[in-house]
């Protein structure tokens, strides 16, 4: 039977979509096409049974504004999770992958290449279990012509059965995933430019048709969709990392970076988003992403163009080490035995996630220099900060028995319960996350309770710094005009 045939008979039974992998991506995707596709069967199966017990309870294993409300109304109608991998995999007629591809962490491409350990395995099972034609759908970040050697996988061990392999890159950002995915930017979906990989791709046009409007929905061939996924990650952090630049020349000059930052983005051609100097980006991606892209381009003989986008994470390092070097500097060049409370662990506001969050470089800089850091976020446990703060570098995106076993605790940091605990008799303060509650804290409160002198330092510029200085504090404001304090105490390089 062909896809042809395939295609028609679609049309008379409920579509079923299977996704594997739980994750941050697959979750709340599913949720929502479940949500507004009633007619569709959608079943979110993952090997790990505590998150899929998580998933199936009260408490979801991820915290997204807006997700529980999604799950709530349609768990167990027609949005299912479930272990049962291989029973789902077989029933369905869509497969969405979204299963981890970690950066490499030894061997070939070491430090930048994904590995693909977790994709293949899922490409051998669906070959194993299928009896009929499947649309393969992939859904993780992957580095350009994974869908190639997909399709190879699947193709070698096909026992007559068709696949179409599809790429239908995410394009969520994480704190506000639901309203994303309920109104796309676009949607971009890549095929073979064959009338079946046509086919296949019309099938999945017509899922996001649902409730995305038909000029949002791209189509393109496999590798631009892989490639445009890398790009667009990219770019945006080569303008956090470029507007990040800038505020050391601020620093420097005296200028203030919000100032040039708002001037500049009101060229329409630059527009003014994604243009905040802060202590550097975060998150799942950006770093992996642009890694993923260096070793593609070296990989294709390109180094030039590698060392482009190298650049862009070299500016991310810089300036982490720069924001460690001000705080210790301005305490008179060291912070051994001081206090330090931390503010905002999670590598944005509105998410629990804390993968590649700035806060782990600056902290394990302090503790270097022998600092004891009180840290306190709203959404994310001690747990979780205890095992970043011991993982070793790209650890957090291998599976949890790959792991360090049950970390030893780093002495020197304990988590507290708010904002003036984590303040109470520190010398200094740093600001690492931009949740909207540090805005409005009683900053006065938060001086009254410290050491002196009392240091602000702010690595997302949501404070006053005048109005802070007038309370006593000194304050280091990412590429603002400095403090005479900290004129008098230049940053060691």
């Amino acid at each position: 039977m062909g896809m042809g045939s395939q295609v028609a008979d679609l049309a008379d039974k409920m579509v079923k979509i299977c996704c594997i992998g739980a994750g941050y991506v697959g979750g709340p995707t599913m949720a929502v096409i479940a949500l507004k596709c009633p007619d569709i069967q959608v079943v979110v199966v993952d090997i790990s049974k505590p998150r899929i017990e998580a998933w199936n309870s009260d408490t979801l294993p991820i915290y997204e504004p807006g997700l529980d409300e999604v799950v709530k109304q349609c768990r167990g109608k027609n949005l299912f999770f479930s272990t049962d991998v291989e029973k789902y995999v077989a029933e369905s007629d869509i497969i969405f992958v979204s299963v981890n591809t970690p950066t490499k962490t030894r061997g070939l491409g070491a430090g930048k290449a994904a590995d693909l350990t977790y994709w293949e395995s899922a490409a051998r099972m669906i070959a194993d279990v299928s009896k009929s034609d499947k649309i393969v759908v992939e859904k993780s970040t992957v580095p350009v012509k994974t869908a190639e050697a997909i399709e190879k996988i699947l193709t070698h061990n096909s026992k007559g059965i068709n696949y179409q392999i599809l790429s239908n890159p995410e394009f969520l950002a994480e704190g506000t995933a639901i309203e994303d995915l309920f109104k796309p930017d676009r949607v971009l979906i890549g095929g073979r430019e064959t009338p079946e990989g046509r086919k296949a791709v019309q099938t999945l046009k017509d899922v996001y048709a649902h409730w995305v409007p038909e000029d949002r929905i791209l189509t393109t061939n496999l590798w631009s969709a892989e490639l445009s996924k890398l790009a667009a990650n990219a770019f945006l952090a080569q303008r956090i990392s470029s507007v990040n630049a800038i505020s050391a020349l601020c620093e420097a000059t005296g200028a203030n970076v919000s100032e040039v930052a708002y001037a500049v983005g009101k060229d329409s051609r630059i527009g003014p988003k994604f243009l905040n100097a802060s202590v550097g980006f975060g998150g799942s991606c950006f770093q992996k992403d642009i890694l993923n892209l260096v070793y593609i381009c070296e990989c294709n003989g390109l180094p030039e163009v590698a060392n482009y986008w190298k650049q862009v994470i070299k500016i991310n390092d810089y300036q982490k080490s720069r924001f460690v070097n001000r705080v210790v500097s301005s305490m008179f060049n060291t912070v051994a035995g001081k206090k330090i409370a931390v503010l905002g662990f999670a590598f944005k506001k509105d998410t629990g996630d804390t993968r590649e969050t700035p806060a782990i470089d600056v902290c394990k800089g302090l503790l270097g220099d022998k600092a004891q850091i009180s840290i306190y976020d709203p959404q994310v446990t001690e747990d979780q900060i205890q095992r970043d703060l011991a993982m070793n570098k790209f650890d957090w995106d291998h599976p949890m028995h790959l792991q360090p076993t049950s970390p030893t605790a780093v002495k020197q940091v304990s988590c507290v319960w708010d904002a003036y605990e984590a303040a109470k008799g520190a010398h200094g303060l740093c600001i690492l996350t931009e949740w909207d509650e540090f805005k409005t804290l009683d900053y006065q409160k938060l001086f009254d309770n410290m050491q002196k002198p009392a240091f602000v330092f702010d690595g997302r510029n949501i404070v006053d710094p005048e109005k802070l200085r007038e309370i006593g504090f000194i304050v280091y404001s990412i590429g603002k005009p400095l403090d005479a304090w900290l004129k008098d105490m230049p940053a060691v390089a």
